[in-house]
């Protein structure tokens, strides 16, 4: 019998995914991380998350655009570690460009991340979670799940989608233990975000600080970034049993930006 309940977190070396595998170790979850990169980088990225838990941090480094490799990881994490409790669906990808330019290769990639990805982990972990009768599936939509921006036809079809793929996984199991939510994030200050910062501020010629305030002056009436650790701390509450009957949900961490 492992010691504890194991949740995996797709995209967790950094940014929202690492924030939140930091807040499920806290709780006393054994973590599996995902993603992809250099070495160095997912071992920073182990040990953040090991200072928060008691228990190994264990690491998938699959291709999650890749069916076949997903089902071949999983399986063999479930055969070794038990069956998972807590999944969470962070990864994904991003591309900017017009519909009429948008690359057909970029769409299927977008897609295949950021929505098909999250239906296979979802599938393959779902059986163990019903064994159990207990399960948490928290799907890291986006603001852009509730509504659309220009430039970014793949990505708002693929996080609208994953908002449905969670109304449906929430029906499907709602007389069971398991629930299905998504956290719809707006601006969230991460290391990607921080060069669309940099580069702003660059552009406009004006410091980093008030090219942050630029950019979220365009949709987020707070003005103040979503942090890591406030969707880390979302996601920990969703996984507890004040949350039993909260299911099927889009909950957005947005500043106000889904309330214009």
């Amino acid at each position: 019998m492992r010691d504890a309940p194991l949740a995996l977190v797709t995209g967790s070396t950094s940014g929202i995914g690492l924030g939140i595998a930091k807040a499920l170790a806290e709780a006393g979850y054994q973590l599996c991380l995902n993603g992809l990169g250099a070495m160095d980088v997912i071992e920073s990225a182990r040990a953040e998350v090991a200072a928060h838990s008691d228990h190994p941090v264990l690491f998938i480094g699959t291709d999650l655009s890749d069916p076949q490799a997903i089902e071949t990881a999983l399986t063999e994490l479930i055969a070794e570690a038990g069956a998972i409790s807590v999944l969470v669906n962070n990864a994904g990808m991003q591309h900017t460009a017009h519909v009429k330019d948008f690359p057909p290769e970029i769409w299927d990639q977008v897609i295949a991340l950021n929505l098909s990805a999250a239906f296979h982990t979802t599938r393959l972990c779902l059986p163990g979670m019903l064994a159990d009768n207990f399960g948490r599936i928290i799907n890291v939509a986006s603001v852009h799940g509730l509504v659309a921006s220009v430039n970014k036809p793949a990505y708002v079809a693929a996080k609208h989608g994953l908002i449905g793929l969670t109304k449906a996984t929430a029906l499907e199991t709602a007389e069971t233990g398991v629930t299905c939510n998504a956290i719809c994030p707006g601006w969230t200050h991460t290391p990607l975000i921080q060069k669309q910062i940099e580069a702003r501020a660059e552009t406009l010629g004006v410091s980093i600080e008030d090219g942050g305030r630029d950019l979220l002056s365009e949709k987020q009436p707070s003005k103040t970034f979503v942090t890591t650790d406030q969707l880390g701390a979302l996601a920990r509450f969703l996984c507890t049993d004040a949350a039993a009957q909260i299911t099927g949900a889009s909950l957005p961490v947005d500043g106000g930006w889904t309330a214009q």
